[in-house]
């Protein structure tokens, strides 16, 4: 067992250090989920068959002791080398390494994978593209629950949930990349037809209505932008938008539902398929969103952003966001 478990081990390692290289394309929900089935096959045999051996060899050697003291007794010798019986019974009950390394995880693996899979998991926001709502840095909570459970790794749908709403922050698997995890804000649903012409948003033919506020400092390029209140669905939320740069979308992906598409020197309208979702970042110039690789699957979402838990650069951030 020992040689087999430093194989498993090393097995995790590689792939981690292969994962962070570079040379392969890592998935953390698989491993999360491997490293739970593994220790909790370890957890279940020292509990049922390696804890009951140990718990018998204690209780030999204790034996084994209180015979030998009585037979010494019995030959009417008395002063003999003491023997510390707690250390011998603590040392034959501690766990081996390889099952301090294995089952002694499991608990701990088994609450994280829990939590991750049907709670709440944590994201780092690692670019600009959801600025002024979400900055650089920025760590943030998803609720996995709000639009129903889903099995990890294979992501089927347990409970139905709440529906994804207009205007909410979800954070969802990279269409044309599954592996990568990307955050933007709903802003088209199924059967929508969205259209964002000369820098402003119409969905069904109704202009977004928004309102002009003081102009926003990004502190990550240390320069102004036009910043702007608006009402999408039922949520208030801000805006930044790029006064210098053209609203032509230029080299869009050939995306599944491209013919439901119109690209001119204006901008883009898309009409939103069944099923699908048009998502984009509050970051309206600096934003790789729907308008360029297409429409988010129902079944890439993984769930709803909503709490800014830390931000080591600034303690101002922590809080919740729309």
């Amino acid at each position: 067992m020992p040689i087999l478990t430093a194989i498993i081990l090393a097995a995790f390692v590689a792939y981690g250090a292969a994962w962070y290289t570079g040379s392969i394309e890592g998935n953390f929900a698989l491993l999360l989920l491997l490293a739970t089935v593994v220790t909790g096959i370890y957890w279940l045999a020292d509990r049922f068959i390696f804890l009951p051996r140990r718990r018998a060899a204690a209780q030999a050697a204790q034996d084994q002791l209180e015979r030998r003291r009585s037979e010494l007794a019995a030959q009417g010798i008395t002063q003999v080398d003491p023997i510390d019986a707690r250390t011998t019974t603590d040392r034959l009950l501690a766990q081996p390494w390889w099952l301090d390394w294995t089952a002694g995880l499991f608990p701990v693996i088994l609450i994280v994978f829990l939590l991750r899979s049907f709670v709440f998991e944590p994201f780092k926001i690692p670019s600009g593209s959801m600025i002024p709502t979400l900055l650089i840095g920025d760590l943030i909570l998803v609720n996995k629950f709000t639009y129903g459970l889903r099995l990890p790794v294979a992501n089927t749908r347990l409970t139905e949930g709440h529906a994804v709403q207009r205007g909410d922050v979800v954070v969802f698997r990279y269409p044309p990349k599954p592996s990568v995890d990307y955050i933007k804000r709903v802003i088209g649903l199924p059967g929508d037809e969205v259209s964002y012409l000369n820098k402003r948003l119409t969905i069904n033919g109704k202009e977004v209505p928004e309102t002009a506020v003081s102009d926003f400092f990004d502190e990550s390029t240390m320069e102004y932008f036009k910043q702007f209140n608006e009402q999408l669905g039922d949520v208030r939320h801000n805006i930044i938008v790029d006064t210098r740069r053209a609203a032509f979308i230029g080299n869009p992906d050939a995306f599944p539902y491209r013919d439901n598409c119109r690209y001119s020197i204006e901008g883009v309208t898309c009409k939103v398929p069944e099923g699908h979702f048009f998502m984009m970042g509050d970051n309206r110039d600096n934003s790789l969103d729907s308008r360029y690789w297409g429409f988010v699957p129902e079944g890439n979402i993984i769930g709803r952003a909503f709490f800014v838990w830390m931000n080591f650069g600034n303690l101002g951030r922590i809080g919740s966001f729309h």
